[in-house]
């Protein structure tokens, strides 16, 4: 039976708009469910969302019991529409009889736009989504229109019940949080990358085989709203290469990391800046004992761009992918807020910095995982120890493993400092920076501090090469450094695309 609904915006949750339609039920179910049937049934509803539909809608479906499967397709039109006008995006998942209620307890995967169809039952899921027994209660199936057309959008949903005896349900296995490493080294890793759990085209396997290829020592799931991704790596860790849990939380004012929290971590993602949400997550993530990261901040895409502030981020993802103008643009935002940080004490012990990220977001071929990297100085190769280390900001980015890097200051009593860390001198003491790199052929090395570039020096053809300078804390608050590749910009003297850059050197007054 097909029911078409023509919807207004019925209900409200703070600055996130919610409709839910009226239940979907089925007409043979209590016989199936009473006798132990097989077989199965479907029902289709459609209807039409405006331009300016809420952020949510919500389809209640009466699940009996006797259910062994459920399974949902959904389809929605195109129109065309003119230049520089969203046209209709429709993302998709689903709630079980535990309720749609904030921090997800109910929730059972999302697969946002990536897939017409899934399915849920107690042996296996469709990957985005998490397996377990369908029982009996209403369920919810959540549209999310991401952009409507100015000419509306219509919809079809046909959700399929099959009966039967329910499977046994596997328990999942997770990643260690410990692999064999080198003790107290530097460790390069990935930390936002997509499979086909979410938006991705590569597997699990496919992308563990390219961050081995790739040179990393550690990498994240993080898959668009959900953990289903978690239980997906097993058999393919090992003693060189180190899993981490996480979830990039794709809200409507920005993504975020959910970097390194405890295996099976949910983190629910409907609310806007301008809801009353966002600290209580940061919260759960610090909790699950793992890192808020704002992504791409500056993308240019709708939805993307970061609205909720770094007041809470234990670091941000200012590199994202090969080096484009949105990095740029998000290298000089974090720019300001370490010359921010050191006005508010940054420089001088008492304030706190943001240190930054590179990552590949890699989805599918030829994305190249490792495309940016992050190399963090820890411990060992724990989750612990690697989170710490990004924490600290004890990091550098890179564009691969073929780039070496180091950046220290010494002091006039042999006083040391790397990156991350803090030299303690009298204002007026010299203070020398030493900074090496290899693998950037005829690279531009730069030098900078809260005043601006300080030292610009190019690199032979090796690509190899050491930069010397000297200041004193009383003029330079931090040294970060950039290495960059030849500019491709006629002559105008902006700087070519990253190859790699550090977080800042501190220098303190003492």
């Amino acid at each position: 039976m097909d029911r078409r609904e023509v919807l207004g915006l019925s209900a409200a949750a703070g600055a996130t708009s919610v409709l839910t339609l009226r239940g979907m039920s089925f007409a043979h179910a209590r016989e199936r469910g009473r006798e132990g049937g097989s077989g199965e049934e479907s029902r289709t509803v459609g209807g039409h969302l405006p331009n300016g539909a809420p952020d949510f809608v919500h389809l209640p479906v009466q699940v009996p019991r006797g259910v062994r499967e459920l399974a949902v397709s959904y389809s929605y039109d195109k129109p065309a529409v003119p230049s520089g006008t969203p046209g209709n995006a429709l993302d998709i998942g689903i709630f079980d009889e535990h309720g749609t209620a904030a921090g997800g307890r109910g929730f059972r995967g999302w697969s946002g736009g990536f897939r017409t169809k899934f399915a849920i039952s107690a042996e296996r899921a469709t990957p985005g989504y998490l397996p377990g027994p369908v029982r009996p209660g209403t369920w919810h199936v959540v549209l999310g229109p991401y952009t409507v057309a100015p000419q509306g959008m219509e919809y079809e949903v046909t959700v399929t019940l099959r009966y039967g005896e329910q499977g046994r349900t596997p328990r999942p296995v997770y990643p260690p949080e410990r692999a064999g490493g080198r003790g107290r080294a530097w460790y390069r890793g990935d930390c936002h990358l997509h499979t086909v759990h979410s938006d991705g085209r590569r597997t699990p396997a496919e992308v563990a085989a390219a961050a081995r290829a790739a040179g990393l020592d550690f990498i994240a799931t993080t898959e668009h709203n959900t953990t289903s991704g978690h239980g997906a790596w097993e058999g393919l860790w090992g003693e060189d290469l180190l899993i981490l849990c996480g979830e990039e939380v794709t809200t409507r004012n920005g993504h975020y990391l959910a970097l390194g929290v405890d295996p099976g971590t949910f983190v629910d993602w409907r609310y806007r800046a301008r809801d009353d949400a966002y600290g209580r997550y940061v919260r759960r993530i610090h909790r699950a004992g793992g890192l808020v990261v704002p992504a791409h901040p500056n993308c240019p895409f709708v939805g993307c761009q970061w609205k909720f502030g770094y007041a809470e981020a234990d670091a941000v993802e200012v590199w994202n992918g090969p080096w484009t103008a949105d990095d740029e643009m998000a290298l000089a935002a974090w720019d300001n807020m370490l010359v921010e940080s050191c006005r508010r004490g940054g420089g001088d012990g008492h304030g706190r910095w943001t240190p930054a990220m590179g990552n590949s977001d890699a989805h599918r071929e030829p994305q190249v995982v490792g495309l940016p990297q992050t190399v963090v100085h820890a411990g060992d190769l724990s989750r612990a120890a690697v989170l710490e280390g990004i924490r600290a900001g004890r990091s550098w980015l890179a564009e691969s493993s073929g780039i070496g890097l180091e950046l220290s200051a010494t002091g006039p009593r042999g006083e040391h400092a790397g990156i991350g860390e803090r030299l303690r001198v009298a204002p007026d003491a010299a203070v020398a920076v030493r900074l090496e790199v290899s693998g950037v052929p005829d690279g531009t090395v730069r030098l900078l501090t809260d005043q601006g570039e300080m030292r610009s020096e190019r690199l032979p053809a090796s690509g190899s090469g050491t930069v010397l300078w000297r200041t004193t804390a009383s003029l330079a608050a931090y040294v970060r450094a950039e290495v960059r590749h030849p500019g491709q910009d006629g002559g105008a003297g902006l700087p070519g695309p990253m190859a790699a850059m550090t977080n800042p050197l501190w220098l303190e007054s003492i």
